[in-house]
């Protein structure tokens, strides 16, 4: 979890806010030349799957594009397991269903200087022309892989949990000068809200 609350400098622009999200992800793989039987299946369930590098949402979950003909499905967490029993029996004749819940920790950080501290160890080009709210991609910050998704009124980070404690430190640090406040947990289905809005 990122550091103590600290103010921003003299004249630093606006703070960052930063909360832990806790959810179940499931990534959808689709099998080869079965992307379309996928996608109606998705759509039977009440989840469109984006196009590369688009957000999605539906009631609790958030649906993410980062690779091609795979998706990663953010729900509010079920008891162990659920999630993944539910997709892997749906979908099992057109996509592997993988869980990383375990594997991956993510972050919702929000307040105007948000794109101005990721820029810092992104090679992404964030600014708002260029990474619209509803985008998202996966890159490399603080020698991490992250998983960036932009919503209208912040930016979710999905990190592999073996290295969280790193990137969560070097994002306290990094943001400090703008002022940084780690803050509570926020639910997912806040953040599908926000998303559709």
């Amino acid at each position: 979890m990122p550091g103590p609350e600290s103010r921003p400098a003299s004249g630093a622009p606006g703070g960052i806010t930063c909360s832990p999200v806790a959810a179940d992800v499931i990534e959808l793989a689709a099998r080869r030349e079965r992307t379309q039987v996928l996608k109606a299946l998705a759509a039977r369930r009440g989840l469109p799957l984006p196009a590369l590098g688009w957000i999605a949402a539906a009631r609790t979950t958030l649906v993410l594009g980062v690779r091609p003909e795979r998706w990663l499905l953010l729900s509010a967490p079920a008891l162990p397991g659920v999630a993944l029993s539910s997709w892997r029996s749906a979908c099992a004749a057109c996509a592997a269903a993988i869980e990383l819940s375990s594997a991956l920790s993510a972050l919702h950080l929000a307040g105007p200087a948000v794109p101005d501290v990721l820029a810092r160890a992104c090679r992404l080009d964030l600014h708002p022309s260029a990474f619209v709210p509803g985008s998202t991609a996966a890159t490399s910050m603080a020698q991490v892989h992250v998983v960036l998704a932009a919503l209208p009124g912040g930016w979710l980070l999905l990190t592999p949990s073996s290295t969280a404690r790193h990137f969560s430190e070097w994002l306290a640090t990094t943001a400090a000068p703008f002022g940084f406040v780690s803050a509570a947990a926020v639910t997912l289905a806040s953040l599908c809200g926000e998303s559709t809005q």
